[in-house]
């Protein structure tokens, strides 16, 4: 990805997008992806973190998400003009976030541009509810 964008592959820069890759579902912070990448490469410092992610966001190798909390998470990104990022569930109780791959609003934005013209190009859907673990232990309090 970094060579396709004209950019040269350095160590820091592929320990960055690795850490983002193998945390699976998950997504990290700054500070999160600083203290894994500094567990390989002891002489990373924050600012190169820091530095290493706005590139990357330019990009479009990866992409900011804002899930309330407080804090910008990062995620691997999905290049092109018609890649919908994956949806996101948020559990109120535990605040487990859960991506959902299904994008649903297709028949949706085909209808915006059938009756307005407009072409959605991306859109970004946060569902807040109970996760399953949540729901139960809300049930067995309840009874």
């Amino acid at each position: 990805m970094l060579r396709e964008k004209g950019l040269k592959v350095t160590k820091q820069r592929l320990l960055i997008l690795e850490a983002l890759g193998s945390c699976g579902d998950g997504h990290l912070t700054a500070e999160e992806i600083y203290e894994i990448v500094k567990k390989g490469y002891p002489k990373i410092g924050l600012a190169t973190v820091y530095r290493t992610i706005q590139l990357l966001l330019n990009l479009d190798l990866i992409e900011s998400v804002h899930l309330e909390d407080g804090y910008v998470r990062y995620e691997i990104g999905k290049s092109g003009e018609r890649s919908h990022r994956h949806h996101h569930l948020i559990c109120l109780g535990c605040k487990k976030v859960i991506s959902f791959q299904n994008d649903l609003l297709d028949d949706l934005e085909s209808q915006i541009y059938e009756s307005t013209s407009f072409q959605v190009v991306n859109h970004e859907v946060k569902l807040y509810g109970y996760c399953r673990e949540c729901l139960e232990n809300r049930r067995k309090r309840i009874t």
